[in-house]
């Protein structure tokens, strides 16, 4: 690893042979801004790839964003490319369809010979593997305020080949009250998990709210694709299994939290093809899976991916981890979601989703209205638990009769 100044990065990375390179770059709050800025000023076209990405993206001619997961940063981008994909088989994607001639990262500093990929793990060890493969670069934003994370992301020096120092606070999402209809989901969830589970939460109010309402349990374990505060909370109430590591991977939050699990013996993240393969997943105790949706149906199915038949998100690890829980024994699968959309002013549970579907064949809905039991339920009693203990109540006649002309028995 060489260190550089921003001036000779960007004649570096002038000198990148491709045409119109593909930039693979830290996503969620690891992005490393000013490494970034140098590539944005030295290459006058390029396609830059990331997950979940957050404000502060170039937004110019010449820039193609790409991503299977779609956040604030390129939501509702022109010319925004979006690949569906689980995020199990984003690692594939990059090694196959979309290899990347410039990986750029945000670690830690060195020690020992190493740096750590610190609050992000992701699909990066994949990416950099694949740049190797074909002669990419690997390039580095070192940060002293990166914590340094055991598990999958700790890099050798050589597998970096150059390096910007930089030294700045870390992001952080902007903390968000719960509101009490997420206060009222998250306690219904919370009902669902018992003594010694696994947990996987998604991003959002509702997980965050289901944490929050589990600090009396006992003996649960983390296996997730992320985690935030939640899970330090639970941790100083004592709920967490002292002998099973949290294990996820990537982490944003507080400064707090990123303070916690800097070379924390208790904390690993690692590649995604481990932390959300189904049949790994599967292997974990009970596990408890609680993702969100933008809407679900009387068939059961939910869409957690498109708004008006425009992409919001994507799949992101819902599929993998719903799968994975039913198959976890005494796992389960839940959604969430609030019964009424109060920006949109409509009911979040619709006769028939009108566009794709984003996860099917679920343990349980829920909403602040109740919870409907869909496994192991004929189609007929799942639609009528979800009209009558998930729907909000304004929307359960227009539901009953429209699910009456799909030919479910409603009364």
């Amino acid at each position: 690893m060489r260190v550089l100044s921003e001036e000779q990065l960007g004649a570096v990375l002038a000198g990148v042979p491709a045409p119109v390179p593909r930039v693979v770059v830290s996503g969620n709050f690891a992005t490393p801004a000013r490494a970034l800025a140098v590539v944005d000023a030295a290459l006058a076209e390029y396609r830059l790839f990331a997950l979940n990405a957050q404000d502060g993206l170039p937004d110019r001619p010449g820039v193609v964003l790409e991503t299977p997961f779609v956040g604030p940063g390129m939501r509702g981008r022109a010319g925004l490319r979006y690949f569906p994909s689980r995020l199990s088989l984003v690692p594939q994607l990059l090694k196959q369809a979309l290899p990347p001639d410039v990986v750029l990262v945000h670690t830690s500093v060195p020690v020992d010979g190493v740096v750590s990929l610190g609050t992000e793990v992701n699909i990066l060890p994949a990416a950099i593997e694949a740049a190797r493969a074909r002669g990419g670069l690997v390039i580095a934003q070192v940060n002293p305020h990166m914590p340094f994370v055991h598990g999958d992301g700790v890099l050798p020096l050589d597998e970096i080949d150059f390096a910007l120092e930089v030294e700045e606070p870390l992001r952080s999402p902007v903390p968000r009250p719960l509101d009490g209809t997420a206060r009222e989901i998250g306690e219904r969830v919370a009902g669902l998990v018992a003594d010694g589970a696994t947990l996987q939460l998604g991003i959002g109010g509702i997980p965050d709210a289901t944490l929050a309402a589990l600090t009396g349990r006992r003996g649960l374990a983390v296996w997730s694709e992320m985690f935030s505060d939640g899970v330090l909370a639970l941790d100083r109430a004592g709920a967490l299994d002292p002998a099973e590591p949290v294990t996820a991977s990537f982490v944003f939050g507080s400064a707090e939290l990123y303070e916690w699990v800097d070379r924390n013996p208790r904390v690993r993240l690692l590649r995604t093809e481990k932390t959300n393969d189904p049949a790994v997943i599967a292997r974990q105790r009970r596990l408890v899976s609680v993702n969100s949706a933008l809407e679900i149906d009387l068939y059961a199915q939910a869409n957690a991916s498109r708004v008006r038949g425009a992409i919001h998100s994507g799949f992101g690890g819902q599929t993998d981890f719903v799968v994975g829980a039913l198959h976890s024994p005494g796992g389960r699968a839940v959604i969430a979601l609030p019964s009424w959309h109060p920006k949109a002013d409509v009911s979040t549970v619709v006769p028939r989703l009108a566009g794709p579907v984003t996860s099917f064949q679920h343990s349980f809905f829920v909403s602040e209205q109740g919870v409907a039991a869909i496994w192991g339920h004929d189609a007929g009693d799942q639609a009528r638990q979800i009209v009558d203990r998930v729907a909000h109540p304004d929307a359960r006649a227009e539901l009953r009769e429209r699910g009456r002309e799909l030919g479910f028995a409603l009364r």
